[in-house]
Formats: C-alpha cells, sequence, structure tokens
C-alpha cells in the first residue's frame, strides 16, 4: 500500500458514508424516534464495561451521526466525537442541539484527530463496524495512546474478526483470517437500509486478525487489561441472521459455531503487557 492508494480508497469511504447519513437517520434500524424519547443506543456489551466511568471525558472515535456518543452523554459522560463524514457530524450537532446535550463533533479524518483534538481523555471509545475501514491499526493506536490521560482506558466494543472471512452473502468462507489485502465491493444499500444510494459505489476495506490489533496497541504503549468474546450479535446487521430468545441475532446456517462479537479494554498504563481472556469486573477509571 503507497500513500496515494491509501488516500483514494479512504476518500471513496467518505462519499460513501457521506451519502449514506441521510437514510441512516430515517432507518428503523436507527430508529431515530424512540432515541429522541429517551432511549438508549447503547448495548449491554459497552455498558457493562462503561458504567463505572459515568462522570469521566470520552473521545468516541469514528461516532457516525453520533447516537452512541449521544446515549454516554445522556449517562453523564463528557463526549467529543469524531467522525470524517461532513453531514454525518452535522446530523450529530443537530441532534446535540435537539437533546440539549453539551457533546461535541469534530469532523476529521479518524488518523487526523490529534491535529484537531489537543485535550485528552480519561476514556477513548469506539463501537461495532470502525477498524474495518482502516488499513493500517499502527497509527490509529497512536491515535488512541496519544488522546488518553494517564491512567485512562481504551474501550473497544466491535465486531469478531472472523466475520469478515465470509462472503457478500455470509454463508460462506471466503477470505484468509490473515488476508491483508484490501477488500473492494460496490454497494449499493448497507445494514442500516437497503437502499443507502441512488446508483452503486464501490467501498474499501480491511480484515486486522486479533495479532494486528493487539500488536499495534501493545506497540503503543497500551496493557490490554479484560478481552471478552461473544457467541451473537446485539444488531441484525448482515445477510441471513435471526433472534434468538436471549435477545441476539446469529447467522441461520452458522448456528453456535460462531463467535460474534468481541470487547477489548486497554489502559494507558505503560507497563508490560499481559493478556487476560477471561471475564472480570470493570476496569478502575
Amino acid at each position: 500500500m503507497n500513500s496515494a492508494e491509501i488516500d483514494q480508497w479512504l476518500n471513496a469511504n467518505k462519499e460513501v458514508w457521506d451519502k449514506r447519513t441521510a437514510s441512516h437517520l430515517s432507518s428503523d434500524f436507527y430508529d431515530m424516534k424512540s432515541f429522541l424519547e429517551g432511549k438508549s443506543s447503547l448495548n449491554a456489551y459497552e455498558r457493562d464495561i462503561l458504567q463505572e466511568a459515568k462522570g469521566k471525558s470520552l473521545l468516541h472515535l469514528q461516532c457516525h451521526f453520533g447516537q452512541d456518543s449521544l446515549s454516554l452523554a445522556r449517562l453523564g459522560f463528557r463526549v467529543t466525537g469524531v467522525d470524517f463524514a461532513e453531514t454525518a457530524i452535522a446530523a450529530a450537532k443537530n441532534l446535540n442541539e435537539q437533546l440539549d446535550l453539551d457533546a461535541k463533533f469534530v469532523c476529521c479524518n479518524v488518523y487526523d484527530t490529534r491535529q484537531y483534538i489537543t485535550e485528552k481523555f480519561d476514556v477513548v471509545f469506539t463501537s461495532y463496524g470502525t477498524i474495518g475501514w482502516l488499513p493500517d491499526l499502527q497509527p490509529w493506536a497512536k491515535v488512541v495512546s496519544d488522546s488518553l490521560k494517564p491512567g485512562g482506558a481504551f474501550v473497544m466494543c466491535e465486531f469478531h474478526p472472523y466475520v469478515w472471512m465470509l462472503d457478500e452473502e455470509f454463508r460462506t468462507i471466503k477470505y484468509s483470517y490473515f488476508n491483508d489485502a484490501v477488500i473492494e465491493s460496490e454497494v449499493t444499500g448497507s445494514y442500516a437500509s437497503p437502499k443507502d444510494l441512488h446508483k452503486p459505489m464501490t467501498e474499501f476495506g480491511w480484515n486486522h486478525p486479533f495479532t494486528d490489533l493487539f500488536s499495534a496497541l501493545i506497540a503503543n504503549g497500551l496493557q490490554l487489561e479484560i478481552f471478552r468474546e461473544y457467541n451473537g450479535s446485539p444488531y441484525n446487521c448482515f445477510p441471513n441472521m435471526e433472534l434468538h430468545p436471549d435477545g441476539l441475532y446469529r447467522f441461520k446456517e452458522w448456528e453456535q459455531k460462531f463467535h460474534w462479537c468481541m470487547v477489548c479494554v486497554s489502559g494507558n498504563r505503560n507497563l508490560f503487557f499481559t493478556a487476560e481472556a477471561q471475564s472480570r469486573g470493570a476496569p478502575n477509571f
């Protein structure tokens, strides 16, 4: 990958996401009516981790139009959200004003965050479908580390990298777990709306195995404190899914054979890395 190619890919993705915002705002997936009436957009996975940090400052990377950011603000966090789509950030600012909250929103490429935001935060947060849009996790992890106060924590809830091994219909294995090539897709719809775009557009994505994720965080001075894997998705956001009695969605064909989501909490403690793949209490913020 060279810088010209990366810029081309990221600009193409930005154009897609700028066009998606309007349909996402009106979609059943985001259920804006319920959100405006007070419903939180957060899931149990992230709420369980973040509940002990209420009242702290929080930077939300790749926040889209800010539903989760504003749900966190409702809980008492002092929130700043970042996204590269102008339409999404404009919508986030409008929602913040409409709800009379005090969240801040900044439009920039996530890699450029520290050029726009010099404040350091108690918590850096990102969730669900974020790092798959990034070709390189090393500069992203540096943004995370540079944005944390001493003793702060990075909290990440994300789809399991196994998901991105599947084909476009999510029925069969198509890509290697260690695939490092760009994945180019022609799209018209999205997880939230089947008709996001008036014409097909091309988007670009990357899969990142755990070794890439953890290595990037380690190299930038973070220590893994909590790592959890779950066998269900809180969202009906991929083809061929069905709702189970526990309130989670899974692929029909894969049943219980699939790890769906994962939670990672890293502390900015500059200590030797230790991995603990077990359930623990929330970190001491």
